[in-house]
């Protein structure tokens, strides 16, 4: 039986393809497929990002949107988008320690 590699997305939600060439992660491959919000488009920091992969890969591509940075720099990235929003939405997390 073949598996269908396809995940669905969730609406407001985009795929991602982290990675640069030649780079060793954990399961082996250089790239890592990741689902974000669609918001994070646009904000300041990840549009720069989106520059740079328009610099490295052009326009056009087929599947996921490819992102030039490593996968640990994408996950700063990310966490970095995702404490700003908290904040700005008033939801402030406590510390655990």
């Amino acid at each position: 039986m073949e598996e269908d590699k396809r995940v669905k997305v969730k609406k407001g939600s985009v795929t991602v393809r982290v990675g640069l060439e030649g780079e060793q992660g954990a399961g082996g491959g250089g790239f890592r497929k990741f689902v974000i919000p669609i918001s994070h488009l646009h904000h300041p920091l990840f549009k720069s990002l989106l520059q740079s992969a328009q610099e490295t890969y052009g326009y056009r591509s087929s599947g996921p949107l490819k992102l030039p940075c490593s996968v640990d720099d994408f996950l700063h990235l990310r966490w970095l988008i995702e404490r700003e929003s908290q904040h700005s939405n008033g939801h402030h997390l406590r510390s655990c320690g």
